[in-house]
């Protein structure tokens, strides 16, 4: 089934492609999800609509995307969360919470989805989070997460 995707999904694509894939894994979790929507012959202007909208939101070049990286590696990202006595957070913290804290220290703005979080933050203490800039840049930052 061809489709065409609305979000990057990893290890298929990014927004804006038009990939092949079967027709389950469309079905059961790309289009429901909103991944994906289906390919038709007027698709082509989704595309396109998907396009010039993922290139407003992305940062164009590689000289651009190092200057915002050196931006947020020098930033310090503090995140003050409910906690219990051992702590352990009541919940855990989401790339929402680290973007908002990036704003509140003074840092770029950063989309949410750029932000990957390897293993899911639910102690208090300091922790490594990865921001993709571009396809090339990768900024690493430590989140210290404290007790409010």
């Amino acid at each position: 089934m061809k489709i065409i995707l609305t979000h990057e999904v990893p290890g298929l694509g990014s927004a804006g492609e038009v990939v092949e894939v079967k027709d389950g894994y469309a079905r059961n979790y790309l289009v429901p999800r909103g991944y994906a929507i289906r390919w038709t012959k007027g698709g082509q202007k989704d595309v396109d609509a998907i396009r010039r909208a993922r290139k407003i939101h992305e940062i164009q070049t590689l000289d651009a995307a190092n200057d915002v990286k050196g931006k947020l590696e020098g930033v310090q990202v503090k995140l003050a969360v409910r906690s219990g006595d051992a702590g352990r957070l009541f919940g855990s913290v989401t790339q929402a919470d680290v973007v908002e804290a990036i704003k509140a220290a003074g840092g770029p703005a950063v989309d949410k989805r750029a932000v990957a979080i390897a293993s899911p933050i639910k102690t208090v203490g300091t922790h490594k989070v990865s921001v993709k800039l571009h396809s090339d840049v990768v900024a690493n930052l430590d989140v210290a997460v404290v007790a409010a």
